[in-house]
């Protein structure tokens, strides 16, 4: 195991986790991170010349649907159910003087 992870570390995140780990937790989270460490530096050993980056594993495109007004001027309509109207708009009660 080239990364070596401290008491420190695995304290700092249990924290961090809001866990309480025991001794012996605490030595299995350590050799855990160990060998997640060990791992991500083998995946920087890989030949990725010619890949180019990408976010998604599938290829990922927005759909836009054309912005066209359905439902249309029914104000008239609408101010039919309006006990007062004025002015094409709803009158209502004063709320404060």
């Amino acid at each position: 195991m080239a990364n070596i992870i401290s008491d420190e570390t695995i304290e700092y995140v249990g924290i961090l986790a809001k866990l309480e780990l025991s001794a012996k937790e605490r030595e299995e989270a350590k050799k855990d991170m160990g060998r997640m460490l060990d791992y991500i530096d083998k995946l920087g050993e890989l030949d990725t010349e010619g890949v180019e980056p990408m976010s998604h594993i599938f290829p990922v495109q927005n759909v836009f649907r054309e912005d066209v007004v359905t439902n249309g001027d029914t104000r008239d309509e609408i101010l039919k159910n309006a006990p007062k109207e004025k002015d094409g708009m709803f009158v209502v009660p004063k709320t404060f003087d």
